[in-house]
């Protein structure tokens, strides 16, 4: 059994999801409301939205996300998408790319659990975790 993110935007998952897998690479599937039948899709501006994506990584990650179809859309709160990466540089390149028009909560740094752990917020209004294994022995 395996877990999976999937994140709710208000109108801009498309471009979420494009930066998401200029970072971390990937395989991006995005299938919009304009894909569903005429009777599944949501009236006004969210019929032009995203109704389901999907980047798949190469070792069976997945982060998923789609655009609100109701209109409530309030901003993300109350989590944060964690991800781990084996190697320092790969987490410190990845933090910066995210970085970009967000803010930094944490900067990457060593702790007693991690050779590089890093906060922040995205541009998308979504919070990461970026984190490194520990070295094995």
């Amino acid at each position: 059994m395996s877990f999976h993110a999937y994140l709710f935007f208000g109108g801009n998952c498309r471009e979420a999801m494009t930066r998401y897998r200029e970072v971390f690479g990937g395989e991006l599937e995005v299938m919009g409301f304009s894909d569903a039948p005429p009777e599944a899709r949501p009236e006004g501006d969210a019929a032009a939205g995203v109704m389901h994506a999907a980047l798949k990584m190469p070792d069976g990650g997945v982060l998923m996300a789609s655009d609100d179809p109701t209109g409530g859309f309030t901003g993300h709160s109350g989590f944060g998408v964690a991800r781990t990466a084996d190697d320092p540089e790969e987490t410190r390149r990845a933090f910066a790319a995210l970085a970009e028009g967000g803010q930094v909560q944490m900067p990457v740094e060593a702790t007693f659990w991690s050779p590089a752990f890093g906060m922040l917020v995205d541009a998308f209004g979504v919070s990461w975790m970026l984190d490194t294994n520990p070295a094995e022995d």
